[in-house]
Order: C-alpha cells, then sequence, then structure tokens
C-alpha cells in the first residue's frame, strides 16, 4: 500500500461578503487554485487523475457539480473528472480523505482535493431557503423531528450549548477573538501566509489590484471592541465578534502516491498520517472534534504531547476552547496563525484551507506532526494528522 502525499497546498485569501472576491464566480475560484497546485508541482495537467472538490452550498453557481464544472474553467483536459462532496463545513477535509484512500487504495497516483465557497454569491442556507420558500419541503423529516425534537438544527443554539456545558465565560470568549485577530495580523504582517496564498486579481476602486491578504482581519481589533458587541440572542454568550466571518475563497491540495511523486519529480511537503471521521449528538452539533481527536490519536498511536500544531476550526469561540478543556492541549500550539473568527470560514474551502496553513506552518517551524479537526453539520467532525517532510 502506497504512502499519500501532500504536494502542493495553495489557498485564496479569504474575501468579506460582498468583499474583494464577490466578482468571482466560484467556478473560477476553484479553477485558479487547481491550476495553481499542478503548477506549482510541475505536473502534467493530463496525469491527474480525479479532482475531488468540497462545497456546503450546492446550489446556483455552485450546483451541478462544481467540481467538474472548476475542472472545465481549469487548465487540466478535459479527460480529467470531477466530483462534489457535502461534508457540510468539513467538506474539503473530507475531500481529503477520499483522495488520500484513493492513492493509498492503489487506484489513483494524483489526485487534487480541494473546496470553493463563495458565500457573496451563493449565500449560507440558500440550498435549505429556497426549497422551503417555493413549497418543496425541507430536509428535517418527520422521523428526524420526532426522533431530536428540533426543528431545524442550529448551530448557533449548539455554540451556545458548547459554552454552557463546558463551563465558558463570555470574557473567556471574548478574549479568544481577540487572539484570534491577534495572530492573524501578526502572521500576514510577517509574511507568514505568503508562500500558501495565490494573490488574484480584482476589481476595487474602480482599478484593478492584487488580492493576496486575508480581508477580514481586523488589524486594530481590541479586547474592548470585542467585548462591546452585542449577543446574538437574548441570555447567551455568542456574539458575532466570537463567531466565524462569512467568507469567499478557495483552497486546493495535490495528492499523490509513491508513483505520482515520481511523476511530478517535486519534493512532497508531507505525508498523512492517520485520517478519521466520527459522528455525534446532531443537536448540541459541535463538540464531536473532541472525541474524534481521542479516537485518532489512539489509531495513530501518537500522544496528544507528540503533536507540533494544532488547527481546530474556529466556527465558534466555544468550539476550540472546549476542545483545549477536554483535551488538555497547549493553547500556545492551537490555531498559531490566528482562525476563522479573524480569517473567515468559506464553509466548503475551509477543511483543506486549514490544512493549508497546517502544513506551511510546520515547513516554516521545522515542526513534525500537525493535527487538524472540524465541528460539522450533524454533529459530525474529521481529523486527519499529517508528517511534515
Amino acid at each position: 500500500m502506497s504512502d499519500a502525499y501532500i504536494v502542493t497546498a495553495v489557498r485564496t485569501a479569504g474575501g468579506r461578503k460582498g468583499g474583494r472576491l464577490k466578482d468571482w464566480h466560484p467556478v473560477d475560484l476553484a479553477a485558479a487554485v487547481i491550476d495553481a497546485v499542478v503548477s506549482r508541482a510541475g505536473a502534467d495537467p493530463s496525469a491527474i487523475d480525479d479532482v475531488i472538490l468540497g462545497s456546503v452550498m450546492q446550489i446556483g453557481e455552485q450546483a451541478v457539480n462544481v467540481a467538474r464544472n472548476a475542472v472545465l474553467a481549469s487548465k487540466l483536459p478535459i479527460t480529467v473528472p470531477g466530483t462534489s462532496v457535502d461534508r457540510q463545513c468539513g467538506s474539503s477535509q473530507q475531500a481529503l480523505h477520499f483522495a488520500a484512500q484513493a492513492v493509498k487504495a492503489g487506484a489513483m497516483d494524483l489526485v487534487i482535493a480541494g473546496g470553493v465557497e463563495s458565500m457573496t454569491r451563493v449565500p449560507m442556507g440558500l440550498s435549505v431557503m429556497l426549497p422551503a420558500q417555493n413549497n418543496y419541503g425541507t430536509y428535517m423529516s418527520p422521523a428526524l423531528a420526532a426522533r431530536y425534537g428540533v426543528v431545524p438544527f442550529s448551530q448557533f443554539l449548539g455554540a451556545e450549548m458548547m459554552a454552557e456545558k463546558y463551563g465558558l465565560s463570555r470574557e473567556e470568549l471574548d478574549a479568544f477573538a481577540y487572539d484570534s485577530h491577534r495572530k492573524a495580523a501578526a502572521a500576514t504582517k510577517a509574511q507568514a501566509f505568503a508562500d500558501e496564498i495565490l494573490p488574484l486579481p480584482v476589481q476595487a476602486e474602480g482599478r484593478e489590484i492584487t488580492h493576496d491578504s486575508d480581508e477580514g482581519i481586523r488589524f486594530d481589533a481590541s479586547l474592548e471592541a470585542i467585548r462591546a458587541v452585542k449577543l446574538i440572542r437574548e441570555g447567551g454568550m455568542i456574539t458575532a465578534a466570537t463567531s466565524s466571518q462569512i467568507c469567499d475563497g478557495a483552497s486546493a491540495l495535490l495528492i499523490a502516491s509513491d508513483a505520482g511523486l515520481k511523476m511530478t519529480g517535486t519534493k512532497p511537503l508531507a505525508r498523512i498520517h492517520t485520517m478519521c471521521v466520527l459522528g455525534g449528538d446532531p443537536v448540541i452539533m459541535l463538540e464531536t472534534p473532541i472525541a474524534a481527536t481521542g479516537r485518532a490519536l489512539a489509531k495513530a498511536g501518537l500522544r496528544l504531547s507528540d503533536i507540533d500544531l494544532f488547527e481546530v476550526n474556529e466556527a465558534f469561540a466555544s468550539v476550540p476552547l472546549a476542545w483545549l478543556k477536554e483535551t488538555g492541549a497547549d493553547p500556545a500550539r492551537l490555531n498559531v496563525r490566528g482562525g476563522a473568527i479573524a480569517l473567515g470560514h468559506p464553509l466548503g474551502a475551509t477543511g483543506t484551507k486549514l490544512m493549508t496553513t497546517l502544513i506551511h506552518a510546520l515547513q516554516d517551524g521545522n515542526k513534525r506532526y500537525g493535527l487538524q479537526t472540524m465541528c460539522e453539520g450533524g454533529g459530525m467532525a474529521n481529523v486527519t494528522i499529517v508528517e511534515r517532510l
């Protein structure tokens, strides 16, 4: 059985809702990162066996198999197929897992895994709201509603439940959000994201400029300003400031087998060490990364202390804070360049976006092991452990 290697990893800089990436069709955004990973690897475009892309809102501009459409809009030949994945916020992390599984099984040698989400052009919830508004029903079946007693499942309720269950305070959530902006700002100023970001031409203020830095970072963030943001719901603890930012973006990785490495002649960035996916309570929804991390470490034969860097998606501040509290991980190793609260969470693109940042941070710090996990709608979580090479 071959190992699965990450050869190249790129992402776009995050775009705010209605911001710099608003004019980019998501198909073209995905095509851009596809072309970038192939070009950076020096790979023959015709040698790519498949393209697997995550996307959550597969409707409108992201409908009709966005992965195949991205291939057709890219420089890849039409002989390269594509398929789209929906594991909610973990969609592109699952795309990575599928690509690695194909490579490990010996079925493929070069696979692109990635994701795309234009939350400006395909708003969050559109795939649910549009059918409901036109009397085409909802995903919540009578049996599902009867079993769980909620209509519908809510990530916002889950975030509040996490804060309450794990004894988190408003002050802790606000401080975590401030740190996310502080770390992201410091990383940007130090050019730490330069190698992973694909610069893109955009229109701004009536002229063409290059979009190469994350648009959501508040370089002037203050704890006082974050504390002043009003609560999302009365009696709760979560605010817009302690939630991930709506974001446009795309990301991609080139996954190779041993044979695929020889085809590219490129030294890989990392080896995929262990993969795990787990389900949990769909009502609280966001806590499964805790149990999934323990399962992945046991499967890998590693201890928490063996992991040099962690990426835990900042869907809401309560998620990584609860994860830290339950695992006992070193906070100094978590989201060292900031997270989705500052950098944005482009839903289906976030999995491979986080992996891109994790791998580059491992490379820059000469670290060995990295672990990535994220909460997902339906109460699921993926975990990926990689080893820097």
